[in-house]
């Protein structure tokens, strides 16, 4: 199997980093750690704060803009079964068809028609109701009024006599004193039967009503009837004029919800479509909050406020500080520079009592013991040179060591070539794949270190010759982290193969096919090698891995073969690279099993 792997990529920032004085340093750190962090968090909780009061401001604009079109819905009903009621009464059938008249002494109408009197004394969100008809005795009776020429020749009249269903639109009315009023009102055509006089029912809603249900003291509240003129609003001025806003009145649903500019004030509103009950009419509901995009804007400029004081006030910190600390480090580096000079006479002390002041004392202290070093050194030369000797000695009995394995590597190597003059090459490569193997093994007995590169071709010679005795059942991938270059690291010899040979006999022991055997080569944190090797065998239950992990950690529990390999390696790994080190296993049944090498990253 073909492994690609790519040379490391060298970052150049901390080399340029570190040339820069102490000072430089601190305020790199406090732009990179303080500032560009403070600013990106900030616009962000600043934009996120924004977001949410513009969300907060539209659920209660909208909140309010429901409140108002549930009020208009409820009263709009309850008028229309009120008008149903009055137009199919029997009683309003004879008025409308009779054809008497009667008055008093003084010529004025008495008789008079007590269902409307009942509903307009009842109900107090009907401001009058009227019946307009053109029978001249009918118009006698209170609430009733002749439909003369004037009347029939308005719009709404020949609108309802030509139509059998309810419509709404605003209607003004002046009183005695010549004051205009809007009102809501109901407008539809009362079926006379059996008669040649026809009939048109008006039910006006009183203003005075609507400003009790749906008036709010936080908003600006506007409603019109399909394209017609304004017949509610909080300000009183524009009863009888066009929305303030754009409404698109071809559509049967229309809905805003956003800024809109009133000379030079934004304010945020909410446009919605209510449409009344049994009828065609369309109520429009204008909501404006007048003073939200101005909230927004004050709780905005106070958190940009904050945002610029946490910068500010660490700035002056860091600045205080670093003249503080850059004036101590000066004098230790000039001490030092005079002790490296040989110039023993430096200062008693540094004031405060940090690590500055410590690594002061250290220096003193080195000065103090200066000359025992020196001799210490001597005697350290004189026992390298003892140890140079005796690794020479040492090469040459490993020298000597190598005579009986060459022989048996040219002894294999000859049957290797009989085996290829006959023509029988699966034998050839089986002999040389375990020449191979038999001279990493005997190479690096008693050896300390190994590179990573050379025990991974080790470990592919020994699953090669794995996966000749079983077929398919054995199958392995070899994964390197990239970048990584497999020579630089150096690992105990002899380290995986124990754990991959266990992998092969007892995790893929019930395997038939498709065994899958995988390694996993990686450096986390640039602290550590990690090398995972796992397998999709048989995998072990809970209790099972339990055990097994107990007997790793302690060698006195040992009572499976199959543990006692896994136990050596990682006691080896901890004599030589201290207790943060060793082997994990983790496995769960029929799900396969891994374990993970956790060594020091040695180059």
């Amino acid at each position: 199997m073909k492994v690609t792997m790519k040379p490391p990529k060298k970052s150049r920032f901390p080399e340029v980093f570190s040339k820069a004085k102490i000072r430089q340093q601190l305020y790199v750190i406090y732009l990179l750690a303080i500032c560009i962090p403070i600013v990106v968090i900030g616009s962000f909780l600043l934009g996120n704060t924004s977001r949410l009061l513009t969300n907060y401001y539209q659920d209660l604009l909208e909140s309010d803009n429901l409140r108002v079109r549930t009020t208009l819905f409820e009263i709009t009903t309850q008028t229309y079964n009120i008008s149903e009621e009055i137009c199919f009464e029997d009683a309003l059938q004879e008025v409308l068809t009779s054809g008497k008249s009667g008055t008093d002494s003084k010529g004025k109408p008495v008789r008079t028609y007590a269902t409307i009197d009942n509903y307009i004394t009842t109900h107090a969100e009907i401001e009058d109701i009227i019946v307009y008809t053109d029978n001249p005795h009918a118009a006698e009776y209170m609430h009733f009024e002749l439909a003369d020429e004037t009347i029939t020749q308005t719009e709404w009249y020949g609108r309802a006599a030509g139509q059998s269903s309810v419509f709404w639109m605003p209607m003004e009315r002046v009183d005695k004193y010549g004051n205009s009023y809007w009102s809501l009102s109901l407008i539809r055509k009362i079926p006379v039967i059996d008669s040649v006089y026809n009939a048109v029912l008006v039910i006006q809603l009183s203003d005075n009503y609507f400003q009790t249900r749906i008036r709010s003291n936080e908003y600006r509240i506007i409603a019109s009837a399909d394209n017609g003129k304004i017949f509610y609003s909080s300000t009183r001025s524009m009863y009888g004029e066009e929305q303030p806003v754009y409404i698109d009145y071809s559509q049967d649903y229309y809905q805003y919800l956003g800024p809109v500019w009133e000379d030079t004030v934004k304010l945020f509103t909410d446009v919605s479509t209510l449409h009344l009950y049994q009828s065609e009419s369309r109520l429009y509901i204008t909501t404006m909050n007048e003073s939200a995009y101005d909230d927004i804007r004050s709780i905005i400029i106070i958190c940009l406020l904050i945002i610029l004081v946490a910068i500010i006030l660490p700035g002056m910190l860091i600045h205080y500080f670093t003249r503080y600390f850059t004036g101590r480090v000066n004098i230790l580096r000039q001490e030092m520079n005079k002790a490296s000079n040989e110039d023993y006479d430096i200062l008693p002390a540094i004031r405060g009592e940090d690590e500055l002041s410590e690594a002061f004392a250290d220096l003193q202290v080195m000065v103090q013991k200066i000359k025992e070093k020196d001799a210490r050194m001597y005697q350290a030369r004189l026992n390298e040179q003892q140890l140079q000797n005796e690794q020479h000695v040492m090469e040459m009995k490993m020298l000597a060591s190598q005579i009986n394995p060459h022989f048996l590597y040219n002894t294999l190597e000859s049957i290797r070539m009989q085996a290829i003059s006959v023509g029988n090459r699966e034998v050839a490569n089986s002999i040389k794949l375990l020449g191979k193997s038999m001279r990493y093994v005997l190479e690096n007995t008693g050896t300390t270190s190994i590179t990573l590169r050379r025990e991974l071709d080790y470990i592919e010679t020994y699953l090669n010759i794995q996966k000749m005795r079983f077929g398919d059942r054995v199958n392995y991938s070899l994964i390197i982290e990239e970048d990584m270059v497999l020579s630089a690291y150096t690992i105990l010899p002899l380290l995986l193969q124990p754990i991959v040979e266990n992998a092969i006999l007892h995790g893929l022991e019930e395997v038939e096919e498709d065994g899958r055997i995988e390694i996993r080569v990686s450096v986390r944190d640039e602290e550590y090698l990690q090398i995972a090797i796992s397998d999709n065998g048989i995998g072990m239950t809970q209790e099972e891995l339990e055990r097994l992990r107990e007997e790793i950690n302690d060698r006195k529990n040992i009572n499976r073969g199959s543990s006692i390999g896994l136990c050596n390696i990682n006691e080896r790994i901890r004599l030589c690279y201290g207790k943060a080190y060793g082997i994990t296993v983790s496995s769960e049944k029929n799900q396969g099993t891994t374990v993970i090498l956790r060594l020091p990253v040695s180059k």
